[in-house]
């Protein structure tokens, strides 16, 4: 039997009452809600919550935190509102990205980071064509050359509190490797994510000097394995055009680092 028009609307309706609440300045600043709490603010039952929840869950609208079993917003909605035109990033980003991949015959994308892993929220070719087969996809930032670049605003501390001790890379090994990829400039990885997969990228900055994004180039290593730091370097200049479009002025003395004792 055919659901009414009304009755679909109204399930739209607590469905946006929903993700109004993950995205409240509470939700944001605890990290995620439980299902308890969701259910106080939208004035619905727990039973009625989870079974919503569960069904965006199922299309990455919203995410769970498997530890927490707390909910926040998923990487689905947040690739879907980043890569619309109103997206200063992306727009700018992305006639670069079109450059740097027909230089380097291959496919760049652009990354953001969320909570421990990398999103992809655009991918293009050198052609005139987008590349969709990793948007809105997430990758470890452990193990990503993409992670290691959106991490060097970090602190020691603050790679203890997002990763904690039990990763499969202790949080020293990282933090020096991080440190690698800022004196380079871009960051390289050789079939850590993924077998017979490499990779370079290189920090996008804001007017801050904030990392915001990352470029990444990725493709099999029997293609580019031999020439990563050629592509770092191309990558990081791409990177840099990007930064100076949103602000960025790279003369700026760069905030001093923590250290890791």
């Amino acid at each position: 039997m055919e659901t009414p028009s009304g009755t679909r609307g109204h399930g739209l309706r607590r469905d946006i009452d929903l993700l109004e609440a993950l995205a409240s300045q509470e939700a944001q600043h605890a990290g995620g809600l439980g299902v308890v709490r969701l259910a106080q603010l939208v004035g619905r039952e727990k039973t009625q919550v989870s079974r919503a929840l569960k069904a965006l869950a199922a299309e990455g609208i919203v995410e769970r935190d498997p530890d927490t079993l707390e909910y926040r917003l998923g990487w689905r909605l947040f690739s879907l509102v980043a890569r619309t035109s109103q997206s200063r990033l992306v727009r700018v980003a992305e006639p670069a990205m079109h450059a740097l991949s027909a230089e380097l015959e291959e496919t760049s994308h652009l990354c953001v980071l969320s909570d421990r892993e990398v999103l992809t929220l655009l991918s293009v070719s050198g052609h005139d064509f987008r590349v969709h087969g990793w948007e809105g996809r997430g990758a470890s930032a452990m193990q990503t050359s993409a992670g290691r670049v959106l991490l060097a605003d970090a602190t020691p501390d603050e790679l203890y509190v997002r990763f904690g001790t039990a990763t499969r890379m202790p949080v020293p090994e990282l933090w020096a490797l991080i440190q690698e990829a800022r004196q380079r400039g871009y960051a390289r990885v050789s079939e850590e994510f993924e077998s017979d997969l490499v990779g370079v990228s290189a920090p996008v900055r804001d007017f801050r000097g904030r990392v915001v994004a990352a470029l990444n180039i990725s493709a099999p290593k029997a293609r580019l394995g031999d020439h990563l730091d050629e592509a770092g370097r191309t990558t990081a200049r791409a990177a840099g055009r990007i930064s100076a479009l949103l602000g960025w002025e790279p003369r700026r003395a760069a905030p001093a680092r923590a250290r890791l004792t």
